[in-house]
């Protein structure tokens, strides 16, 4: 699996935030998506397309990690941040 420190992540990636709505609303990396996770797992045709890459973050990067390995597996090209919004 791919991964990346939060802080080489650039304004112009597609990067997707799983943690809570909240946590969300009360900070998130510049230009981050908010999706919830299992959403994102069980349904990630709603919201990814095969073709792209995408970068993931959670707020430690544990979950993120198991979110990436389960998309990867469904073909998506996803990209682990690993140090997750803790460390941005």
């Amino acid at each position: 699996m791919k991964s990346i420190k939060a802080k080489q992540l650039k304004p112009e990636y597609d990067i997707i935030d799983i943690r809570s709505k909240n946590s969300y609303m009360k900070s998130h990396i510049y230009n981050a998506k908010n999706i919830d996770e299992n959403n994102l797992i069980d349904m990630p045709y709603m919201y990814l397309k095969k073709d792209k890459i995408y970068y993931i973050y959670c707020t430690s990067g544990l979950k993120s990690r198991r979110c990436c390995k389960m998309l990867e597996a469904q073909g998506y090209n996803v990209v682990n941040v690993e140090d997750g919004f803790e460390n941005y």
